[in-house]
């Protein structure tokens, strides 16, 4: 069968790499970013540059897009020369984003009614380096044929790839997702200095305990980062913080307690505060003093 004519939005931090997977995988990408600069790349692969969301839009049957914020969306999808200007019918748009499930079905609605194009929530798990290798984990929400329809492109650089729902079930996943990586972040920061002022090497962590009970992905990533802290990011406390701050939206909503989620998000807001909010998740072992 054909391969489907693709378009990417955004080639930030996660579109980059996975653009490149993309590309990689035989597709035609038609490319659009806000800094043209972040495109070359991906260019330089073989992608197709496009002057706005709705040019890349035009040439696509299937849309990915990577931004970081509801605005953002709202803007890349409903601005001038956004996608709702562009033919939509039998198109299906693929949002990576973090944002509010009721923002997200909002969208996805305007969208319909704008251009009869399918919406679907896809963010995602696994971070850069999932990205590029192409294992991250996508959790979708939305109509189960457009999902049928974009997962075979999705896993050029997803391995676990979900339906949980309608529209917003994507998303609701996603939070489920933060609060147990931003709190197990916090936690990860305190055993480091426990072990550290007790005279234990901290780097042996990871090793010690995998396999068991306190083995984790954070755990195995974290560990050396928040010791060493390498000069590449692999994502802001900020954009952390984000998400947990939706996640205790969510909660008020539903009227779910989320008391550990609230302190790892008072504790990145208070790593904001110092003005450390851009800085690596990682930089949360700063509140915890340094080594005894």
């Amino acid at each position: 069968m054909t391969k489907p004519v693709l378009a990417y939005l955004g080639l930030g931090l996660m579109g980059d790499p996975m653009t490149k997977r993309l590309l990689a995988a035989g597709y035609q990408v038609h490319v659009w970013n806000r800094s043209k600069s972040k495109l070359a790349p991906a260019l330089a692969l073989g992608a197709i540059a496009a002057e706005s969301p709705r040019a890349a839009v035009e040439k696509a049957d299937i849309i990915m897009m990577c931004l970081f914020d509801a605005k953002a969306v709202e803007e890349v999808v409903f601005g001038a020369d956004g996608v709702a200007k562009a033919t939509g019918s039998g198109k299906v748009l693929v949002d990576h984003a973090s944002i509010r499930p009721d923002k997200t079905r909002d969208f996805a609605q305007r969208l319909k009614q704008a251009n009869g194009m399918e919406w679907i929530d896809a963010p995602v798990s696994g971070g850069v380096k999932g990205a590029g290798e192409g294992t991250l984990a996508i959790m979708c929400g939305g109509d189960a044929a457009a999902f049928e329809r974009a997962k075979p492109v999705l896993a050029a650089y997803g391995a676990n790839i979900n339906l949980m729902g309608p529209s917003g079930a994507g998303q609701v996943t996603k939070l489920c997702n933060q609060v147990i990586v931003g709190s197990n972040i916090a936690v990860i920061a305190e055993a480091i200095r426990l072990a550290q002022n007790a005279g234990v090497d901290a780097r042996l962590l990871p090793r010690a305990l995998a396999g068991g009970f306190a083995d984790s992905k954070p755990l195995q990533i974290f560990v050396p980062r928040m010791i060493d802290r390498p000069a590449e990011s692999i994502g802001a406390a900020n954009t952390m913080l984000k998400d947990l701050d939706t996640a205790l939206d969510l909660g008020r909503d539903t009227g779910t307690p989320l008391p550990v989620s609230g302190l790892a998000a008072q504790l990145l807001r208070t790593l904001a505060a110092q003005g450390k909010g851009e800085e690596e998740l990682s930089a949360v072992i700063d509140l915890y003093g340094k080594q005894a």
